[in-house]
């Protein structure tokens, strides 16, 4: 029988008790749950930072988590870029509280607005053994495999299909869709619809490597939903620290990772009209001897070199900075030739003054950016953040 847990994120449940089997199962995600024994065969779990459900394990271990965030599902849709879907009210009040369903609807609701303007075609490169001429002869292929005899004639040609990269990964993302637990059946049905849609497309399976494409002119309207695509395939693998990521049965968000993208996304937009730009996760060598690799989460440029760095930290502020934290950024700073760093925290209370570092240039900026507020204040307290982040720019 499955077992079915329903935990917090970052925070701790009270003790319960867990099989030989479940707690092999836990075990085996360290990244999604800690699992601490209290004794009299009692075990406390504990969420991380990520949220969604995953079924895990078979038999006397099989269990299904579910993970609830600490920010309601309206606003870490904001975070992702789609709090439209809230201010239109695209989503009923029934899945308001639930994230996966949720993403679910507002993944079917963008592809429905994709395809009816119709299915994106593109001309792709193909090689085949035909019995007719179509595109050119491939002669050396030609005359290797079939030593001249015109049984069968070598060609590469362009073929105008809807099998390109950008329907591969909308249909990945909609037969995945289609398999997470509690999704609405008005929004299975639709997603049914729209996989009848894209016949003759190839998906992109969860865990496998996307292919690559860059917005265009032409496909410009597909952008938005396949954002989403892509979200929804990524939260189908875990990344375990220090090993290769695995795929799950589920859809599981990474919420540091959410918060540093939405981050750059957000002072992408701001920093734009002062010249500057915005790189995320840039690598940079620590030391003389090129040896020490450091990715600061956010630099921000004018003409390609560094100004300010900023470390996106997903956490709540209480009191000072830990001493971690500054020693991470004044490094940072050290190694660009940098004077100002910023610490960003998710919640809790800014320090009023900088961190003045003692027998050097160097401050330390410490910013918080409350999550839990509606998008209009959310804009302004961005606002506020790019007057701190330009004040020496």
């Amino acid at each position: 029988m499955t077992l079915r847990l329903h935990l917090a994120e970052a925070t701790a449940g009270p003790p319960r008790a867990l099989t030989p089997a479940q707690v092999a199962t836990l075990a085996t995600v360290p990244g999604l749950v800690t699992i601490t024994p209290t004794g009299g065969g009692l075990w406390r779990l504990a969420g991380r930072q990520r949220v969604g459900i995953v079924r895990l394990g078979h038999g006397d271990g099989a269990i299904e988590m579910r993970v609830r965030p600490k920010l309601p599902v309206r606003r870490l849709l904001g975070l992702l870029g789609h709090d439209d879907v809230w201010r239109h009210r695209q989503i009923t009040a029934a899945t308001d509280d639930l994230l996966v369903p949720a993403l679910a609807t507002v993944f079917a609701r963008a592809a429905e607005r994709v395809l009816r303007g119709g299915v994106l075609h593109g001309y792709v490169y193909r090689e085949d053994a035909l019995t007719v001429v179509r595109g050119r002869i491939r002669t050396s292929a030609q005359l290797s495999r079939r030593m001249g005899l015109p049984t069968a004639i070598e060609v590469a040609y362009d073929d105008y299909l809807a099998d390109i990269p950008e329907n591969q990964i909308l249909l990945g993302a909609i037969e995945l869709a289609q398999t997470l637990p509690d999704v609405a059946d008005a929004t299975l049905a639709m997603l049914r619809h729209l996989s009848a849609r894209l016949v003759g497309v190839v998906p992109v399976h969860p865990g496998a490597p996307l292919p690559p494409w860059r917005p265009t002119r032409l496909n410009e309207r597909y952008v938005p939903a396949l954002r989403l695509a892509e979200l929804l395939l990524s939260g189908a693998s875990l990344q375990q620290e220090g090993s290769r990521a695995i795929q799950i049965d589920g859809f599981i968000l990474n919420m540091p990772q959410i918060f540093e993208r939405f981050l750059t996304r957000q002072l992408t937009t701001v920093l734009l009209p002062y010249g500057l730009r915005c790189v995320a996760q840039q690598g940079h060598r620590l030391d003389q001897q090129r040896r020490v690799l450091f990715q600061p989460d956010i630099l921000v440029c004018r003409d390609g070199r560094p100004e300010v760095v900023v470390d996106a930290k997903y956490r709540t502020l209480d009191g000072a900075p830990p001493t971690g934290h500054l020693f991470q950024l004044i490094s940072y700073c050290i190694a660009l030739g940098l004077t100002d760093g910023h610490l960003v925290y998710a919640s809790g209370t800014p320090s009023a003054e900088p961190y003045q570092i003692k027998n050097s240039d160097i401050r330390v900026h410490v910013h918080v950016l409350d999550l839990d507020q509606e998008p209009a204040d959310l804009e302004n307290a961005v606002a506020a953040l790019l007057g701190r982040l330009t004040e020496r720019s």
